[in-house]
């Protein structure tokens, strides 16, 4: 025991914690475009697994272990979301979401397909970790200590940035009242195209964590949407806080269903999150409520 925590239990809560600010690096960004420009882009599980290839890329280019290749997927995720905006979704903006929602999806399914066809179906992995840290009875894989403290600077430091910076500043008023933000001389359209770009260079950050936890192929970006949609349901639609409180939440409840119960139990944890909150909470939990 553990002040009075059984040490099983501290292990699958602190386990829990460590996977779930991975989730809530995706879920931060995919929360921020919602935001900003109430998208929900569909495709933001591929640009997770692009920035999981680039890792691998990467790492088989050098071939060093240093983790500072972590950071490599993060520019080219970010160019990439602001060519998607640019000349893909923003001469759409004024028709219906359904609109954009479909061309997401579309651009979701052509590069899964197309990352199949290319780089093939075999599951690969970034070694750059091994072993684990032990601190008294409990022990946790260094990969995941190091990839969490990623993630933790990752998203506190686009957090600050939206809080503190004048652009960031900018892309909150964008967010609240794009019309109102435009009348006082904001170029929205540029806003949009940094946030987007901004969301998805988290999406492949979060790629890149992922990569060295966990064996991927092209189809993971299917499994971590489903992930990132359950968080930032959870936490709310558009919230940045939210969708860091939804992943924390839910990477915890699949650590203690996976104990429970089996792993492939476990992976339905966030069908089911997803399914009662918009049941019983439609607007999460700092979701606004819209009328």
């Amino acid at each position: 025991m553990l002040e009075g925590i059984p040490v099983i239990w501290l292990q699958v809560l602190v386990s829990g914690l460590l996977v779930g600010v991975v989730y809530a690096l995706s879920a931060c960004g995919l929360n921020l475009i919602v935001g900003v420009m109430g998208i929900v882009n569909m495709a933001h599980g591929e640009q997770l697994m692009i920035g999981a290839y680039i890792t691998l890329g990467v790492y088989l280019w050098l071939g060093t272990q240093n983790p500072l290749i972590l950071l490599v997927a993060i520019p080219v995720t970010f160019v990439l979301g602001m060519m998607i905006q640019k000349y893909l979704l923003e001469p759409m903006m004024e028709s219906l979401e359904v609109g954009t929602l479909l061309l997401t999806f579309g651009l979701s399914v052509f590069l899964s397909t197309g990352g199949l066809f290319v780089l093939s179906a075999n599951f690969r992995f970034v070694p750059l970790f091994s072993g684990s840290l032990v601190w008294g009875e409990l022990a946790f894989p260094i990969a995941r200590l190091v990839t969490a403290g990623f993630a933790v600077v990752l998203t506190g430091a686009i957090y600050l940035f939206l809080r503190k910076h004048r652009i960031g500043g900018a892309i909150r008023a964008t967010s609240q009242n794009a019309e109102a933000a435009s009348a006082c001389g904001i170029d929205v359209r540029k806003i949009r195209i940094l946030a987007f770009g901004l969301g998805s260079a988290m999406a492949g950050a979060a790629g890149a964590l992922v990569s060295t936890s966990y064996a991927f192929n092209p189809d993971i970006g299917m499994t971590f949407i489903l992930k990132t949609f359950a968080a930032i349901v959870l936490g709310g639609m558009g919230s940045f806080v939210g969708g860091l409180i939804g992943a924390l939440i839910l990477g915890v409840g699949e650590a203690m269903a996976a104990y429970i119960t089996t792993a492939q139990i476990a992976e339905m944890f966030a069908y089911v999150i997803l399914v009662a909150v918009l049941l019983f909470r439609p607007n999460g939990i700092m979701g606004i409520k819209k009328t």
